[in-house]
């Protein structure tokens, strides 16, 4: 086959609508954890997922938890995430590798996830934080997927602030 008859192929496919599902490459977040002034205070566990709307499984891109906890004692507080051990956690692998990591301070924490292909739909990302001694929040930010960047925003009250994405191809 002629190059020129490659080209009328690709076009021709392109034009009759068979090109690629849309696809997101990465998920840039800000999850802020605030400063709160109570006499005793934990840095919070804290889990991010993606779900797709109507679907009930999800994939989980961070659980930020006391991992290398003595005789993995801090497994056995994940399950104040409760959503989020609801939906899949309990059944996780833990620690998972490239998911597991370390609490965080308060502040604006910047995180960066490849989420591979997704198909066009709606979906959400879901931050969930539980603190001993404290509270538990859950925030969730949806967002619409038709292979163009898409921004989300949602604001906790107690154990989150600000929580912020974009997704990008």
């Amino acid at each position: 086959m002629s190059p020129i008859a490659y080209r009328v192929l690709f076009t021709g496919a392109a034009a009759a609508g068979l090109t690629a599902p849309a696809m997101a490459g990465t998920v840039e977040m800000t999850v802020t954890i605030p400063q709160l002034k109570v006499a005793e205070y934990h840095r919070p566990y804290v889990a991010i997922w993606l779900e797709q709307v109507g679907q009930p499984n999800i994939r989980t891109l961070a659980v930020w938890y006391d991992y290398d906890n003595r005789e993995n004692a801090g497994t056995k507080w994940l399950r104040d995430l409760r959503t989020w051990w609801r939906k899949g956690g309990r059944n996780s692998a833990k620690p998972a590798d490239s998911v597991t990591g370390a609490t965080r301070a308060p502040g604006a924490q910047k995180v960066r996830f490849d989420v591979g292909n997704l198909k066009p739909g709606n979906y959400a990302l879901v931050v969930e934080a539980s603190r001993e001694e404290g509270g538990r929040e859950q925030v969730t930010l949806p967002f619409t997927w038709n292979g163009k960047s898409a921004t989300a925003s949602a604001n906790g009250r107690t154990e989150l602030g600000a929580v912020k994405a974009t997704i990008k191809p």
